[in-house]
């Protein structure tokens, strides 16, 4: 068998290993040539992943002289951003299961994604398409910025999110708690434009609950929940997610969370066409609905899919699917699902001057120390945490016993281990 690997930055190299135990040969494409998926694979090509026309070029040259195939026999992605596109059309060119380039459309592009599912009643939030900022001077470009702050006074409720229009990472999100910051922000973007392109943006509105992930798989278009986790998120306006607690279905609230979540995604998935593909979705969760924030067809990042998840549930969803897609025996359905909390290094501004050894954390009795991962050093310098990417690379560790809210003052405690110089004080 052999698979094509669209991305193949670092966190695609579970996926690479779980293919390669399983006897697939791999070919792995990033328009990055350090790209760490590309040391890894079987085959590494330095491919630009936008351009789909050169992918499936690659792949079916490739492939004809290697093995005299037309094609990979399927497709693997990572945790990988708005190409996810060229996956779907790489299955569509050679038949593949899996996504479809039109599915991966909606996926990807934020604001295809809440028409699509706002049009059928499984969203309901103003949202707005911005673009065209900068504009070069073009009056009709900043006449459409003043008409969309003029609606945003009359219709919109805040607080609010201005994103990206596409993938970001948690990158560049605004988080918005009147009109007066949305016109800061566009104001912001409008100026970064002036030196180079800035891509079109979504505003919409907050909507207000409690967020969760949710790690699920399509089995053709069966729709197979693996995993509920809640985040732990930081105070506005970063609200950046430092951690995940897993929902187990131990009591009679949860199981009908879980239950809540299922049917409501059986839906969403339904509506966006997927199958034959790995899912993680974002969830705001109230008593009152279940609001999608995003939904894309492949596996968390940031050591979930890869760790915490077959941890917490005994399922590898990366190894299953490519074991169904090798046709040997596989399952999503977790048996048992243990309560456990990764947490990040979230760590307050400032230089490193003491980190603690593993073996010297005093834990609460019932608490355990699951895994350590810390990449933090004395005399390093961390940067104030504003999104996934200014938190990830440092570490993480898990912790499994008691309550949530146990678990929770246990790893506040091990954070507080850590001595940061702020440069007036050192924090305790």
């Amino acid at each position: 068998m052999h698979a094509a690997l669209i991305g193949a930055g670092e966190e695609s190299l579970h996926t690479i290993k779980m293919a390669q135990k399983l006897g697939v040969f791999v070919t792995a494409l990033d328009g990055n040539p350090a790209a760490e998926g590309l040391k890894a694979a079987d085959e590494g090509l330095a491919v630009d992943i936008s351009r789909e026309d050169e992918v499936q070029r690659t792949l079916r040259e490739r492939i004809r002289n290697r093995a005299g195939g037309s094609g990979p026999d399927f497709v693997v992605t990572g945790p990988i951003g708005r190409y996810l596109t060229t996956a779907g059309a790489v299955n569509d060119t050679f038949h593949l299961r899996g996504i479809s380039r039109q599915s991966a459309v909606w996926c990807t592009d934020k604001y295809l994604f809440h028409e699509k599912l706002t049009a059928v009643g499984l969203r309901d939030c103003r949202c707005y398409l911005v673009s065209g900022f900068g504009g070069k001077g073009e009056t009709g470009v900043h006449s459409a910025l003043d008409n969309l702050i003029e609606r945003a006074e009359k219709e919109l409720s805040f607080p609010a999110i201005l994103k990206p229009r596409y993938g970001s990472g948690s990158r560049g999100i605004f988080f918005l708690k009147n009109r007066q910051e949305l016109g800061a922000a566009l104001a912001e973007l409008e100026e970064e434009g002036k030196s180079g392109p800035v891509e079109d943006h979504v505003l919409e509105e907050a909507v207000p609950g409690v967020e969760y992930g949710v790690d699920a798989a399509m089995d053709g278009e069966h729709y197979c929940q693996i995993l509920l986790r809640r985040k732990l998120l930081t105070p506005p306006p970063a609200r950046q997610a430092v951690g995940y607690f897993s929902v187990p279905a131990e009591t009679e609230q949860d199981r009908l969370l879980i239950r809540r979540v299922r049917g409501f995604l059986e839906q969403v998935t339904a509506v966006l066409g997927l199958r034959d593909c790995l899912i993680h979705a974002d969830l705001m969760i109230s008593s009152e609905r279940i609001f999608v924030i995003e939904l894309s067809a492949r596996p968390s990042g940031h050591h979930l899919h890869d760790l915490f998840t077959p941890m917490a549930t005994g399922v590898d969803m990366a190894e299953a699917f490519i074991r169904c897609q090798c046709g040997l025996s596989y399952s999503y359905e977790p048996e048992e699902t243990r309560r456990l909390l990764i947490r990040y290094f979230a760590l307050p501004e400032g230089i490193v001057r003491r980190v603690p050894e593993k073996e010297e954390l005093s834990l609460p009795d019932g608490v355990c120390l699951r895994a350590w991962e810390c990449d933090i050093h004395s005399g390093d310098r961390l940067e104030r945490v504003t999104c996934g990417h200014s938190v990830m690379g440092r570490g993480y560790f898990i912790l499994e016993g008691g309550t949530d809210e146990k678990m929770e003052m246990a790893a506040e405690e091990i954070l507080r281990e850590f001595v940061i110089e702020s440069g007036k004080e050192i924090s305790e």
